[in-house]
Parts: C-alpha cells; sequence; structure tokens
C-alpha cells in the first residue's frame, strides 16, 4: 500500500480547540507540520495531502463535526480510492489512561460517538484506530466537561510526548503494517 487515509477525530470551532475531544485534529496537524503540508478546507473535511518515503497520505478533520464523522471519512475514502486497511483514525479514549496509547486493527466504537458514525456509514468495524488515552479523572456526572475540556499544565507535557509519538506511529503503520507497529505500541508508558 502506497496511499493512506489519515483520520483526525474532533470537532471544528475555537471553543474546542485544543480540547480532550480534539486530539485527533492536534495528532493529525503535527504530522502534517512535521511533513510540512499544510490543509485546506475541501468537501466535508480540511485537507491535507502529504508525501513521505513514497507513500501518500491523505490527512483529513472532519468538518462535520464529530457525531457525523463517518460522511467525511467514506467521502475521503471513496474519492481517493483507499483500502480500508489502509485507513488509520485517531481518536480520544476515556477508558485508556493519559499515560497509554492503543493501536488496533479493528475494534468497537466503545461509546465514542464519532467511531459510532464511522461505523454505521462503513457497516463494519473493522478498520484501524489509534487510541489516544485522556483517563477518565472527573466527578460522577461531569464526563462531557472533562472531554470537552482543555489538558490541565499538568498533563501538557504527557500529551505534547504521545503526540511526538503518534506522529512516528502514523509513519510507522504505512512502513512496517499494524501488526509490527501494534507490537511497538501498545506497552509503551508515558510520562515517566
Amino acid at each position: 500500500m502506497n496511499k493512506f487515509l489519515i483520520v483526525g477525530l474532533g470537532n471544528i470551532g475555537d471553543e474546542y480547540k485544543h480540547t480532550r475531544h480534539n486530539i485527533g485534529f492536534d495528532v493529525v496537524s503535527a504530522f502534517v507540520l512535521k511533513h510540512g503540508g499544510f490543509f485546506r478546507a475541501d468537501r466535508l473535511a480540511d485537507v491535507a495531502e502529504v508525501k513521505w518515503k513514497g507513500k501518500t497520505f491523505i490527512c483529513i478533520k472532519p468538518t462535520t463535526f464529530m457525531n457525523l464523522s463517518g460522511k467525511a471519512f467514506k467521502y475521503w475514502m471513496d474519492k481517493e480510492k483507499i483500502e480500508l486497511a489502509a485507513t488509520l483514525t485517531i481518536v480520544d479514549d476515556l477508558a485508556i489512561s493519559l499515560n497509554k496509547l492503543r493501536l488496533r486493527g479493528s475494534g468497537s466504537d466503545a461509546g465514542h460517538n464519532g467511531l459510532k458514525d464511522i461505523q454505521l456509514t462503513l457497516g463494519t468495524d473493522q478498520y484501524p484506530k489509534l487510541r489516544f488515552g485522556i483517563g477518565n479523572d472527573f466527578p460522577k456526572g461531569r464526563q462531557v466537561d472533562f472531554v470537552l475540556g482543555k489538558w490541565t499544565s499538568a498533563e501538557s507535557p504527557v500529551v505534547q510526548q504521545k503526540i511526538e509519538k503518534c506522529v512516528e506511529i502514523i509513519e510507522s503503520f504505512a512502513s512496517i503494517g499494524i501488526e509490527r507497529t501494534m507490537n511497538l505500541t501498545n506497552n509503551l508508558v508515558f510520562g515517566q
């Protein structure tokens, strides 16, 4: 495979910038920046095309809002003729602690509305996902505030370290495949 679709999930609008729920946007932005690309507004998403080591990456940040992410995902996958196995979706995950990342070739939406919509649109959960652990350190009934909140100053160094690692994971996924990349990723612990 030489062409990949990298999908960062998040919500559009200044009030959502750099929140926990928008970490997918931040990771994809960091990847594009590292490789000298830039985003343009296009159909259903902000889109950047990046070339690296003979591979092409179509990177999208859907402008459909989180709950309708599937529409942008499917449109760009079809338009660019990219196989489902050559897609990677980056998403926040409450069930994973802040010091962890989890890469999987398939798996449920785990209650995440963006993944739920992608799964509904595609009719399958058999597509690669990179889950960025955000932890669940919030009082009962405050989940929405936590997810839509900004990182604390204590969390920020770990988040930055993980964003940089996610950029490497995208490169690794495209170079050596998901299985080997999973072996290198899923046991990492950050912030130690």
